[in-house]
Order: C-alpha cells, then sequence, then structure tokens
C-alpha cells in the first residue's frame, strides 16, 4: 500500500519506518526541513534502538521524506501523527493536528475517490468528532464517510522499545464508527503483523479507540503510584517492598508488570495523558479521585528521595551526584524526568549538583544550564557528599569502587539499580 504519514517525531518517525519494514511505499512529511533532509539521508532526529538501521535500509526507496503536504494526494491513507502538547491546566493544544489536518485536507480537496485519514495523535474524543473532522471536511470539501474516511487508531508505543512494540503489539485498536472502507484499508494495511503474530484487533468507535488510549495510560500511571505508595508504607515499617511485589505480580489479577516502585513515572505520555483526563473530567464537572492521587502520588516520590539525602547530609555548598537524567533508560528523552525535581530540591538546598546521563546530558542543560555534567558516572561521583540514582541505567548496577572516590558516600536509589555494599551508606527510596 501507499501510506503517508504526518509528523515525523518519535511515533510518526517508528510508524514510517516499520510501515516501510512490512513491504509498504511510505511518504513521510514534516514541515521541518532538517527533519526531512535527515530521513532522506537515511537518519533519524531522534534516539530510538532498531530505528537507525531501519531507516537507513529504506531511505530513497520504500522511505521517502517531504515538506510537501500535497504529496498525501498519491497515497491510499495518511495518518496524522502530530503531537499535542499539554497547556498550563493540563488540557491538550490540538493547534499542531488541526494544522495538520487543515493541510492534508487541502492536498486531497481535488483527487477523485476515497481517501482515509486515521488520526495516531492522542486526543480526547470530543477533539475528534469537534475539530478534526470539521477541519478536514471544510478543507477538502468532502463529506466524512463518503469520500472522505477518518479513523482512530492509537499507538501503544513505549520510547526505549518502540519499533518491537509496533512488530509485536499486545493489541491493534481500530476506530471507524462503522467505515467498511476504512476497516478493509487497516485490516489491509496490519495484515502482515495480524497473521504472523495473530494480533488481537479491537475494532470499535471512534470516540472509544481515542479513550482506550487514555484508559490504558491513566491505568498503568495509578498501578504505578499504588505501588510506589505501598512502597512508601513499607518503607516506613522495614519492609522491602519489592519482595513484597514480587509475591503480588504472582496473582494474575495483579501481574507483575509495573510494579517496580521507586521515584516514579515520566515521559512525554504518562503526565501529559493523565492530566488531559483529569482536566476534561474537571471539566464535565466530574472529580477523577483515583487519578488525582496517582499524579498527586508522583509529585510526592522525587520530594522523599530528597528528603532521605537531607537524613544523611546537609547540602548546602556541597557536590551531589545525581545519576541518570533521561525519564527511562534506552532513550534521550526527558520529558517528565524525575531528575528534573531532584535538582530543582538540590539547587533550592543550595547544593552544587553534578549530573550524568549517557544519552541526555545535551538535552538537559538546556533547561538547565547551570549545573556541571560529567562525562561519567566515576567523574560525578568523584568527590561527591551524597549522590541520588534517578535513572535506571543497567551501567549503573556495574558500579563499585566509584564510590570509594567519593567525599561522604551516601546514596540515595530511587530505581533500586545500585547494589549496597560495605563502606556506603545506602538507602532505597522505598525498600
Amino acid at each position: 500500500m501507499n501510506v503517508s504519514v504526518v509528523g515525523s517525531g518519535y511515533v510518526g518517525t517508528t510508524l514510517a519506518a516499520c510501515f516501510a519494514d512490512l513491504g509498504h511505499d511510505v511518504t513521510a512529511v514534516d514541515i521541518d526541513k532538517e527533519t526531512v533532509e535527515r530521513l532522506n539521508a537515511g537518519e533519524t532526529t531522534i534516539h530510538e534502538p532498531g530505528l537507525d538501521p531501519m531507516v537507513s535500509a529504506y531511505a530513497g526507496s520504500s522511505l521517502q521524506a517531504t515538506t510537501d503536504h500535497a504529496a498525501v494526494a498519491d497515497t491510499d491513507l495518511t495518518f496524522l501523527a502530530v503531537g499535542t502538547p499539554a497547556r498550563r491546566d493540563g488540557s491538550i493544544d490540538p493547534s499542531g493536528l488541526l494544522a495538520a489536518a487543515e493541510d492534508v485536507g487541502e492536498a486531497i480537496a481535488d483527487k477523485d475517490g476515497y481517501h482515509l485519514v486515521v488520526v495516531k495523535s492522542t486526543v480526547l474524543p470530543d477533539v475528534i468528532d469537534d475539530e478534526v473532522i470539521p477541519t478536514l471536511e471544510e478543507a477538502s470539501g468532502k463529506t466524512d464517510g463518503e469520500k472522505l474516511g477518518v479513523a482512530v487508531n492509537p499507538e501503544f508505543l513505549r520510547e526505549g522499545s518502540a519499533v518491537d512494540d509496533f512488530m509485536s503489539p499486545d493489541k491493534i485498536v481500530i476506530g471507524t464508527d462503522g467505515d467498511g472502507r476504512a476497516l478493509d484499508l487497516l485490516a489491509e494495511l496490519y495484515q502482515p503483523l495480524i497473521s504472523d503474530w495473530d494480533v488481537p484487533t479491537v475494532e470499535t468507535g471512534r470516540r472509544e479507540a481515542a479513550m482506550i488510549k487514555y484508559a490504558n495510560n491513566t491505568f498503568l500511571a495509578a498501578k504505578i503510584s499504588l505501588i510506589n505508595d505501598l512502597g512508601n508504607i513499607c518503607k516506613e515499617f522495614g519492609v522491602d517492598t519489592y519482595e513484597v511485589a514480587e509475591a503480588m505480580g504472582m496473582d494474575d489479577r495483579i501481574g507483575e508488570k509495573f510494579l517496580n516502585s521507586g521515584v516514579g513515572w515520566g515521559g512525554s505520555c504518562f503526565p501529559k495523558d493523565t492530566a488531559a483526563l483529569r482536566a476534561a473530567a474537571q471539566t464535565a464537572n466530574y472529580d477523577p479521585a483515583m487519578v488525582n492521587a496517582a499524579i498527586e502520588i508522583n509529585d510526592v516520590q522525587p520530594q522523599r528521595l530528597l528528603g532521605l539525602i537531607d537524613e544523611h547530609v546537609d547540602v548546602e555548598g556541597k557536590r551531589v551526584a545525581v545519576l541518570g537524567l533521561a525519564f527511562k533508560p534506552g532513550t534521550d528523552d526527558i520529558r517528565g524526568s524525575r531528575a528534573k525535581p531532584v535538582i530543582e530540591g538540590l539547587q533550592d538546598r543550595g547544593a552544587d549538583v553534578v549530573a550524568y546521563d549517557p544519552l541526555a546530558a545535551d538535552k538537559m542543560a538546556e533547561e538547565f544550564p547551570n549545573i556541571e555534567y560529567a562525562d561519567s558516572a566515576a567523574e560525578a561521583l568523584d568527590g561527591a557528599h551524597a549522590a541520588a540514582a534517578v535513572t535506571d541505567w543497567p551501567a549503573f548496577a556495574e558500579l563499585n569502587t566509584e564510590f570509594d572516590e567519593m567525599a561522604n558516600p551516601v546514596v540515595v536509589d530511587g530505581r533500586r539499580i545500585i547494589s549496597r555494599r560495605e563502606g556506603l551508606t545506602y538507602e532505597g527510596l522505598t525498600w
């Protein structure tokens, strides 16, 4: 099939490369000239394991990029994979998505026959019905359900494993409101995955498909916040939360995933999606107590980490190492990183902060230019009076003699990545 993908960020680039790998011809459309040039050269602008080799393999053949939205008219269907950032009140800003929808609508205005537009961006149901579809109809001059099809196909890609998540998904959700042509096109598009991996496909309405994404992420965020809340209680009683969670995970009603307690969740999805769902609920005059609690507990965890440092060290005027800046290992993404409130808290205490991350230091330096960035964990620890482990990079588990170079060997571990050892004052956040 001929597929166009509008937006070449984490989601859009992964979609484009993976669809090409499934045997489709893909056109990536982005307004950023540098991004387009790099894609055509076989390079990406993001760090995602396995993505660079895939883009390199198909660039110039079954994967091409352009800044010209007119290219979508020559494809069978178009994915909108444009970011929907959060406003101050937590609600989403769909302006970028609507601009892309207008560009696509104008591009297909003179196209004969049916064209399917698939919303991959994360938006609430009312945005689809009240903004995206009217924008497409007005710009294209076509009516939804006639020569224009609109479907919702949410993504469930985790940064650091996005390629694997696309290629072996737990489910494929397709919202079409009964448009058989849209359903047939998407079934054909995903057929290699469905036939090779027997992936369950959920066929539902557009509003339901949009809400499934929010429900999915909010449930997972709440599960992490619950184990963190339990972990905080366990810490007070001298109980190892990880041993408790291991037993909990054996119950098939609970499951073992997302039971690693610690400094909390971040990234581009959980913070934004929980905030957006809360804002939408409040607009509808409903107070989402469970969602509120999940967000509140997540906000508390970095402060508890800082409190444990305070119990051992007065950090004013002292060197303190922050190990890990990305919101999770395997990525350079700092959106929602728990390192940010930790750094801010240390700065408020007058500490001399030195940070290290294998990938994310340059991005964090744009937001925190006044702290020191080390070239290695050993360099960060050298002379430090305390250290906070915030991201569970595997290399941190191998640290050992590096702690001997600390001026005061105190480590507060927010991810259970560092091992206790003789001569080290070690505090686990929830164990």
